[in-house]
């Protein structure tokens, strides 16, 4: 699924991402609305990862939809 696509159905990809990503809240979720660099910086700091490793995270999740 390419970004284009999840950013349209961000509502539904929400409940996806919440699963594999659980410490991130729902008011970030929402403030995320679907947008990748924001969905990977959110990421990086919740979890303490690099960010290239943070992109891969999101990379092998966007695939698995």
């Amino acid at each position: 699924m390419n970004w284009d696509q999840i950013a349209g159905s961000w509502k539904e990809m929400m409940g996806s991402a919440r699963a594999k990503w659980g410490e991130i809240t729902d008011d970030e979720w929402t403030e995320i609305a679907g947008r990748r660099d924001e969905m990977v910086g959110t990421i990086q700091r919740r979890y303490g990862m690099a960010r290239d490793e943070a992109e891969r995270d999101v990379d092998d999740w966007s695939r698995g939809l």
